[in-house]
C-alpha cells in the first residue's frame, strides 16, 4: 500500500483480496470447528428432536425411519452442519462485518454495529421460540391419523421440518430490525409503516399460518403475537426517529 492510499484510507484490489482471503479462512476454520462440535453432539441433539415422537409412541406405534443405508450418517452430517453454522455464527459474522465496515462512514458503522447487536439476540430468541413450539406442531399434525395407524416418520424429512420451523421463526424475529434500519437510512418512513400496518399484520398472520399447522390456531397465535409486538416496537422506534430528524431539520432551517 502506498503512502497516498494509506492517507486516503483506501486499499488496492490485491489488498482487498488478501483481506477477504484471511477473513474467509478464519470464518471457514470456525465453521469447521462448529461442525465438528455439532457432529459430536448430534446424538444428543437428535434425542431432543426425537422426544415428541417418543411421546406419540406412548399412545400408538411411532418411530423415526431411515430409508437408505447411509440415512443415519447423512442425518448426523445434516445436524452437524446446521449446528456448526449456528455455533460459529458469532465468529463468521464478526469477520464479515470487520471486512465490510472499513469502507463505511462513521455513522454507517454505528448503524451497522447497532443493528447487528440487536439482530443477533432476536434471531437467537426466534430460533429458541421455534424450538419450543415445534413439539406441539408435531403433536397436532400427527393427531390427524387414527390411533390404530402406525406413524413412521422419515428421519431426514422430520429434521428438515424442525430446522425450517426454527429458522423461519428466527428470521421472522429479525425482520423488524431491518424495518428500523431501512427507516434510519431513509428508505422507509414511519408514516408509510403506519399506513401499511393492516397489510403487515395480514402478512404476519399468513406467515404464522404457513409455519404452523392449519388446525392449530393456538400455535399460529403464539407465533403471530410476538411478531406483532416486535412490529409495534419497530413502529414506535421509527416514529421517534422521524420526529427527531424533523425537529433537527427545522432547527437547522431556522438557524440558517
Amino acid at each position: 500500500m502506498t503512502a497516498i492510499t494509506a492517507t486516503r484510507g483506501t486499499m488496492p484490489i490485491a489488498g482487498h483480496l488478501g483481506e477477504a482471503r484471511r477473513r474467509g479462512v478464519r470464518a471457514a476454520v470456525s465453521l469447521l470447528i462448529g461442525v465438528i462440535v455439532g457432529f459430536a453432539l448430534s446424538d444428543q441433539i437428535l434425542d431432543v428432536l426425537r422426544e415428541p415422537v417418543e411421546q406419540l409412541a406412548l399412545s400408538r406405534e411411532a418411530s423415526l425411519n431411515y430409508d437408505t443405508v447411509t440415512g443415519a450418517f447423512d442425518l448426523q452430517l445434516k445436524i452437524a452442519l446446521f449446528s456448526g453454522v449456528i455455533l460459529s455464527s458469532p465468529i463468521w459474522l464478526r469477520e464479515l462485518f470487520a471486512y465490510v465496515t472499513p469502507g463505511l462512514t462513521r455513522r454507517e458503522k454505528k448503524y451497522v454495529l447497532g443493528f447487528s447487536a440487536a439482530a443477533a439476540p432476536l434471531f437467537a430468541a426466534g430460533c429458541a421460540f421455534g424450538f419450543l413450539i415445534f413439539p406441539r406442531m408435531v403433536s397436532v399434525l400427527t393427531a390427524f391419523s387414527s390411533d390404530q395407524d402406525s406413524t413412521i416418520l422419515n428421519a431426514s424429512y422430520y429434521v428438515d421440518f424442525v430446522m425450517k420451523v426454527v429458522l423461519a421463526t428466527g428470521i421472522a424475529f429479525v425482520l423488524p430490525v431491518f424495518l428500523v434500519m431501512l427507516n434510519y437510512i431513509g428508505i422507509v418512513s414511519a408514516a408509510r409503516l403506519r399506513s401499511s400496518w393492516r397489510v403487515i399484520i395480514v402478512v404476519i398472520t399468513l406467515f404464522s399460518a404457513l409455519v404452523t399447522p392449519a388446525a392449530d390456531v393456538l400455535s399460529m397465535f403464539l407465533v403471530a403475537l410476538p411478531m406483532s409486538v416486535l412490529f409495534g416496537a419497530a413502529l414506535v422506534i421509527t416514529t421517534l426517529h422521524d420526529r427527531r430528524a424533523s425537529r433537527n431539520e427545522e432547527s437547522t432551517t431556522c438557524s440558517a
